[in-house]
């Protein structure tokens, strides 16, 4: 553990001595998401200027939710997008033989490798928007809510990782994933603009148990405004297990079968 954090931290240092180097492009990662979760807020600004809610949440919860989601992108965009999103083109190239030589796990260098600090400041710009629908929503969340709802913002972009190594895993067995990355980004899409209790029949099944983007923003916003039950609550952690276990055995399944590109 200590020589794996070691390593982390080493690799943070590389990083940003190459960020600084090109000081414009340090918070691009920033200014675009930030501008796409703003306009996200605009939207569901004028849907509520004509109604009171939408399934049964109020413009507060909305707003909770869309701060949620802001904030798990924050995460994934500053640890381990960049890292994780070029696996299959070095699976294609063969420069993942390069990692295979070096006495650290392949996978937890190219998580790691390509931290980017300048989305960052979307972490503090995601909580200021949950504050703020906890404000419109005229109450405070209780301590124990407020420690739950942090355990799970970092269960939830564990899940959210463990979708994006699952997809980005295949390039081991398929020419190209081009398609079901599209699919991908459909997905967390959609489910970024529609809280998952607004899913019903086939829609549920596929989005909490086949792709479960339906509950990373929608169960911590539950939860911090104390709408869900206890059995909610332990669905979500369970599904973070399964899948978790199920994208780290996919992953040695995946390396039991690379055959080099560059041999």
């Amino acid at each position: 553990m200590n020589k794996s954090l070691r390593f982390i931290a080493v690799l943070l240092k590389m990083k940003l001595s190459h960020m600084m180097v090109f000081r414009i492009s340090f918070f691009g990662g920033f200014f675009v998401d930030s501008s796409l979760f703003l306009l996200q807020l605009l939207m569901f600004n004028a849907i509520y200027s004509q109604v009171d809610s939408i399934g049964e949440w109020s413009k507060g919860q909305m707003l909770i939710f869309v701060g949620t989601f802001s904030l798990l992108n924050a995460i994934n965009m500053t640890v381990y997008f960049f890292g994780v999103n070029g696996i299959p083109s070095k699976i294609k190239s063969g420069d993942f033989d390069h990692y295979l030589t070096k006495p650290i796990n392949p996978l937890l260098r190219l998580t790691f490798e390509n931290i980017n600090l300048g989305s960052a400041p979307l972490v503090l710009f995601s909580i200021g928007i949950v504050i703020y629908g906890m404000s419109v929503q005229g109450g405070s969340a209780s301590p124990a809510a407020c420690l739950l709802y942090v355990i799970f913002i970092l269960l939830m972009a564990l899940l959210y990782y463990d979708m994006e190594v699952l997809i980005r895993t295949l390039p081991f067995f398929v020419i190209s994933t081009d398609s079901i990355e599209q699919l991908e980004c459909a997905m967390f899409d959609l489910c970024m603009k529609i809280p998952g209790v607004v899913f019903k029949g086939i829609f549920k099944l596929i989005f909490y148990f086949i792709l479960p983007y339906g509950i990373m923003a929608t169960i911590p916003a539950q939860i911090i405004t104390e709408s869900i039950s206890p059995v909610g609550i332990i669905y979500a952690a369970i599904v973070v297990i399964l899948f978790t276990v199920l994208a780290l055995r996919f992953w040695k399944f995946g390396l039991r079968h690379y055959k080099s590109a560059s041999s």
